[in-house]
């Protein structure tokens, strides 16, 4: 039998396709994926979330914090400031929730994304679990899924074989995080005890980290809400939807962002990137 959880407020598209995760994929209109050692088919009936599991999922602890189902939603969008923006973003996906991934898992992925689109990165996550993760009880009759290769796994993968995954320059910024985390040069898990300020600083200290790239890292595996990536599509509706005739220059923007969003600004950022991506006009659009 399926785990059952009351679910209110949840929009599993916007959530697992969004941007945040790259390993969930829509099949016959459930949510096919992999949480940890965990393969997962995730759909939703009425009120309810039915998820699917090849072992024994327990009480469903570990899915509703994956989830963000734990989460006020409709406290946290209260505290949104009460601006046209957001009130479209919200109204256009009202279940939007913010994922907590392991982050490993999480940093990994992100380090794949340089100039790359949503689909191109699922590719290259696809084809890294394939070739190094460990295999994970599955659905009957299917090929067995895999985990996420581990740090300690990828520290020992050369270049050149990451490269067959299609990673290009990023294979090396990969082998580089790996190596970090398995040495114990940047303890991933000691970061939930640093400031967000203190933890930013420790993953930009890995070649190919940026501050997009650690906000990302901050928010979608810590849940670090003064966490605010911007990327091309945020950066986007930033200008469109609250300079608009303007070029504001860097620092104006980024101090926008610290001030402007109030305590849960990581999670309106998020609402912001999905609004500007698939509910505005087709000539805002981005390729």
């Amino acid at each position: 039998m399926p785990l059952r959880i009351p679910t209110p407020f949840l929009d599993l598209e916007a959530t697992l396709d969004g941007g945040q995760a790259f390993r969930w994929r829509c099949v016959d209109g459930a949510w096919e994926g992999v949480i940890g050692d965990r393969w997962v088919r995730l759909r939703q009936e009425g009120g309810d979330l039915l998820a699917e599991t090849a072992t024994d999922p327990g009480d469903g602890a570990w899915l509703r914090h994956y989830l963000g189902l734990d989460d006020d939603l409709e406290a946290i969008v209260r505290t949104f400031p009460d601006d046209p923006p957001l009130r479209d973003a919200v109204q256009a996906c009202p279940g939007l929730r913010l994922l907590r991934q392991d982050p490993w898992e999480c940093l990994a992925s992100f380090i794949l994304s340089s100039t790359k689109q949503i689909v191109q990165i699922q590719q290259c996550v696809a084809l890294l679990c394939d070739a190094f993760g460990e295999p994970i009880p599955g659905p009957a009759g299917a090929t067995s899924p895999r985990a996420f290769p581990t740090a300690a796994r990828l520290a020992l993968v050369t270049e050149s074989r990451l490269r067959d995954c299609k990673l290009g320059f990023r294979a090396r910024y990969l082998a580089a995080a790996a190596q970090a985390v398995d040495a114990g040069r940047l303890d991933l898990e000691a970061l939930r005890g640093l400031s967000t300020a203190a933890a930013r600083e420790q993953l930009t200290g890995l070649p190919g980290v940026g501050p997009k790239i650690a906000n990302c890292v901050l928010l979608f595996a810590y849940g670090r809400q003064d966490a605010f990536p911007v990327d091309v599509w945020v950066l986007r509706a930033l200008r469109e939807l609250y300079f608009p005739r303007r070029r504001p220059k860097p620092r104006t923007l980024q101090r926008f962002t610290e001030t402007h969003f109030g305590p849960n600004a990581g999670y309106a950022q998020q609402y912001l990137f999905h609004y500007i991506r698939n509910h505005r006009p087709t000539e805002t659009r981005l390729s």
